[in-house]
């Protein structure tokens, strides 16, 4: 599993009832037999924050001492920075509007079109990667990244504190 390539898209969608959303996503991960994560786009800091928790989550999935009993939520373990599932639930999917990065691990034929039986994928939109003055406080109070952190490396190194907290996970475990 550990060198298993992941495809990503970009999605936004509302949901009014997470079991039965989640139902319908595990129907096509079993259909296609993949593993398909649903990562909350406004906690993360970017596309690398996805591949940074994916790569983690596949190491420790394939070193045999995982965290969770799911790679799903292993790797929504990492995106969050922690090894509580209750804290790392809320990075997924959530009630009302959502904007996600959708990582199908392995990629497979044809599931790009079974989710956009559910999901809007959005390619080509803009302002994904964008981390905001809001978005960088809201991170900041997520992932406890001190105003003093951020003055040691500088603003524009911000993602990387982020990402640092996914690897931080490692050592904590």
């Amino acid at each position: 599993m550990a060198d298993i390539p992941c495809e990503l898209y970009r999605a936004r969608f509302t949901i009014d009832d997470n079991a039965a959303f989640l139902r319908e996503i595990r129907a096509i991960a079993d259909e296609f037999e993949t593993h398909i994560i649903l990562f909350d786009a406004d906690r993360l800091a970017g596309r690398d924050h996805v591949e940074a928790a994916l790569r983690h989550a596949r190491r420790s999935w394939a070193g045999g001492d995982p965290i969770a009993n799911s790679f799903e939520m292993e790797a929504l373990l990492y995106a969050a920075g922690t090894r509580q599932c209750q804290v790392a639930s809320s990075f997924g999917i959530h009630p009302g509007q959502n904007r996600s990065y959708i990582a199908v691990c392995p990629p497979a034929p044809g599931v790009r079109e079974r989710l956009a039986d559910l999901v809007r994928i959005v390619s080509d939109e803009p302002g994904w990667e964008e981390i905001d003055p809001a978005k960088r406080a809201h991170l900041a109070d997520l992932f406890s990244i001190t105003p003093e952190e951020i003055a040691v490396v500088g603003e524009g190194r911000f993602r990387e504190l982020v990402i640092e907290r996914v690897a931080l996970l490692d050592v904590y475990r």
